[in-house]
């Protein structure tokens, strides 16, 4: 029992020198429990003795720990661009400098400076995107999802909503269309099999209480084989021969023509615009390539309609999100492509992709690694099975075991055919110097 009664006092860590500077509270807090808890081990003789100075810094561990950024830095090896679980799109340092000096400063987010009162926070975003997309009017909301359920709560709540039974998706985070609909008030009518719905099956269901027909993209999942679908100018031209409002839900939009052909069966936003539409939706992520966020777009008087929605308030973006945008935005009508890092990283032919590849190689030895040929997805909940050449770095060895050593260092890759690739498709320049150590060290130690 002697070494219990040596154990300190909570109070003498706040006078130990690793603990200067410290937020005293804190160090209290967490030298409490660890006291406590090498006191059990010596009542319970768990342990006999303690060394004071280990306990302290045990102590300054812990609490150093609590300052380790939760959110930290990966590097993305899977090939999949718009991976979900990495942040999907990425924001450019250049376009991130444009932006900060309105980030890090106030601002006349809602101010008009010439009229000296309160002013409307989406004019900033929208002069450029009205340019960019060549529509009325743009609302930008958090995120696609939001945009979804403000457009038919806005303008279908208690009435009805005409889509295909192929199109009522789920996409991440158990986000269901039906679902979705119930919960904005409006009134689900289904037309159609999953495999096949015609125009006819829109214009059949269409009554005295329909204020909608709906397209919505698929997103993860393609529908193949014997299938039918309704293309959006036809939705449109019926909508509009009842008086219907017509409501694409994109869920990713793209401006450039793809590479790869993965354009193929898939419209831009400049095409799907050429019709006319009343209200498209899409994400600010994704291919768009900026941050997350829902950009409503359409007519005027839709839009003002949707401002004036209460919901509205508990949607809007903040100035982050606007200042981010607004600088891609203005990226694209520069056309400076490069600056849109999914972008970037698509356009990357595989001689490119294959030539870093080679420098990795031969820097690591072709004993340890080999560069392979593969194939890879966008991901992100677009353009749903269409793969699309990759060029990937093979690093001998058990699969597995890589797999778990390099994801430890953050370097996040795939196992294909039991063998462990580092996808070049979406390793960026920047980080290039950084893998190698990483791989280095792992064979090294393999």
């Amino acid at each position: 029992m002697n070494a219990l009664r040596t154990l300190p006092k909570v109070d003498k860590c706040l006078t130990h020198s690793l603990f200067e500077g410290c937020n005293a509270t804190l160090v209290m807090k967490i030298a409490r429990a660890k006291i406590e808890e090498i006191r059990q081990q010596l009542i319970h003789k768990e342990i006999e003795s303690f060394d004071e100075e280990a306990l302290m810094q045990e102590i300054k561990k812990a609490y150093d720990a609590l300052f380790e950024p939760s959110l930290k830095p990966l590097i993305n090896a899977t090939g999949v661009i718009l991976h979900t679980n990495m942040g999907r799109s990425l924001i450019s340092k250049t376009l991130l400098d444009r932006a900060s000096d309105v980030i890090c400063n106030y601002s006349n987010l809602e101010y008009n400076v010439e009229l000296g009162s309160r002013g409307e926070r989406y004019e900033h975003v929208s002069r450029h995107l009205k340019e960019l997309l060549n529509v009325e009017d743009v609302l930008v909301v958090n995120n696609n999802a939001s945009a979804v359920f403000l457009i038919l709560n806005t303008f279908a709540k208690n009435r009805e909503v005409v889509v295909s039974r192929g199109e009522l998706v789920e996409i991440g985070g158990s986000f269901r269309i039906p679902e979705v609909m119930k919960q904005s008030g409006a009134i689900l009518n289904e037309v159609g099999a999953t495999n096949k719905t015609k125009v006819t099956d829109y214009a059949n269901a269409i009554n005295e209480n329909t204020a909608m027909l709906m397209k919505v993209h698929q997103s993860n999942f393609s529908i193949e084989g014997f299938s039918e679908a309704v293309e959006y100018e036809s939705l449109k031209q019926l909508a509009s021969n009842h008086n219907l409002l017509d409501y694409y839900d994109l869920g990713s939009g793209y401006v450039p023509k793809l590479p790869y052909n993965l354009g193929h069966r898939e419209h831009s936003l400049s095409e799907i615009l050429t019709c006319n539409p009343s209200l498209i939706s899409f994400s600010g992520d994704k291919l768009f390539g900026s941050v997350q966020a829902g950009i409503i777009a359409g007519r005027a008087d839709l839009i003002a309609k949707l401002k004036k929605n209460q919901l509205l308030r508990m949607l809007r973006v903040d100035k982050i999100t606007l200042s981010l945008l607004e600088e891609s935005i203005k990226a694209y009508l520069r056309e400076e492509y490069e600056q849109i890092p999914t972008l970037w990283l698509l356009f990357r032919t595989t001689e490119d992709l294959e030539q870093r590849a080679l420098h990795v190689k031969e820097i690591i030895g072709e004993n340890a690694c080999e560069v392979v040929e593969s194939e890879t997805y966008m991901g992100g909940g677009t353009l749903p099975n269409r793969r699309f050449p990759t060029i990937a770095l093979h690093v001998k060895g058990k699969a597995t075991a890589l797999e778990r050593q390099f994801r430890e260092k953050h370097v996040i890759g795939r196992i294909e055919n039991d063998q462990f690739l580092l996808d070049f498709r979406t390793i960026l320049p920047s980080v290039e110097e950084k893998l190698i150590e990483t791989i280095k060290l792992i064979i090294g130690t393999h």
